[in-house]
């Protein structure tokens, strides 16, 4: 699965979710994980373990295997937006 995704591809726990965030490397340095930007919280490493599916230039991930601190940035992800826009 590793080989379909790319830089740039959004980042969903599901396909009705809204993104919050981007693929920003695939395999740093080898690895089995990809970074992910998460909007309002910067960078993170996931385990290749962790992606779910990958289509139409999106990322799944599966909710249960990411981490604490991973789950709570993308609870907040969307706090700083208007909701007025």
């Amino acid at each position: 699965m590793r080989d379909k995704i790319q830089e740039g591809f959004e980042v969903f726990l599901s396909d009705h979710d809204k993104a919050f965030g981007a693929v920003r490397q695939v395999a740093p340095q080898g690895r089995q994980e990809i970074v992910v930007y998460v909007e309002n919280a910067g960078d993170f490493y996931i385990s290749m373990d962790a992606v779910e599916g990958v289509h139409a230039q999106k990322v799944i991930l599966t909710r249960a295997k990411l981490d604490k601190k991973l789950r709570q940035a993308i609870a907040h992800a969307h706090d700083a937006e208007d909701p007025d826009v």
